[in-house]
């Protein structure tokens, strides 16, 4: 099955080099691109598309408003948050807008193309090194809840799911929370899951956007008290 890509960037040559890149796999091929988010919308109602490679800072319309957008309609294409990460600071901002992640853009190619593959299967794109960076530079500019965060959520979760949704929060994968917590990589996957069943919540990303949001996790990377 071919993987149907659109690439969104106001950059003429480094649209021209993702291009590239993956024109060569078998597996998938570009068909649209936009030089800012209104004409990736305008594109999508004629063109149907799988994965769309999402720059954040573009004229006339930026791609967390493009992304909100084009997440909000009814089986609407996966979006890849593309981050220059020291220059955007709305990257988190794409997240909760409902990328199903982020990746910088001088990604080696092998790395991007795992994460189209990644995201065109329903997996969410979190990497654990750039994700710790990103919000804990990031999740102080989350607007405040008030004297008491929204914790009656996590209320639902046992002490070891909130536990797993911690060490998710902080960026480990599946197997290094294994590791942490000393138990199989399965058990840790069932974990997730039913995280992301109690909590109604699509994948990883919208795990690690909540834990911040409820104070679960702080900036800085550590679990609250």
């Amino acid at each position: 099955m071919t993987i149907r890509v659109m690439l969104v960037d106001d950059q003429v040559l480094l649209r021209t080099g993702f291009r590239m890149v993956l024109a060569a796999q078998p597996d998938m091929e570009v068909v649209a691109e936009a030089g800012d988010g209104a004409e990736a919308i305008e594109q999508l109602r004629s063109t149907p598309v799988d994965v769309v490679l999402m720059d954040v800072r573009m004229p006339r319309l930026d791609g967390v408003e493009a992304t909100r957008r084009i997440c909000a309609e009814p089986d609407a294409p996966k979006v890849l948050i593309l981050t220059t990460f020291d220059l955007d600071e709305y990257a988190f901002s794409g997240l909760k807008a409902g990328a199903s992640g982020f990746m910088l853009k001088d990604v080696p190619p092998g790395e991007l193309l795992g994460a189209i593959r990644s995201v065109h299967s329903g997996d969410a794109v979190v990497a654990p090194s750039t994700t710790r960076r990103l919000l804990d530079r990031f999740s102080p500019m989350l607007p405040s809840t008030g004297k008491e965060p929204p914790r009656k959520e996590l209320q639902k979760l046992t002490d070891r799911e909130r536990e797993v949704m911690m060490l998710v929060a902080q960026g480990l994968s599946n197997g290094e929370i294994a590791a942490r917590l000393v138990l199989s990589e399965a058990t840790v996957k069932t974990h997730v899951g039913r995280i992301l069943t109690k909590l109604d919540l699509r994948d990883r990303v919208q795990v690690v956007v909540l834990a911040y949001e409820t104070g679960l996790v702080r900036a800085g990377g550590g679990g609250a008290a």
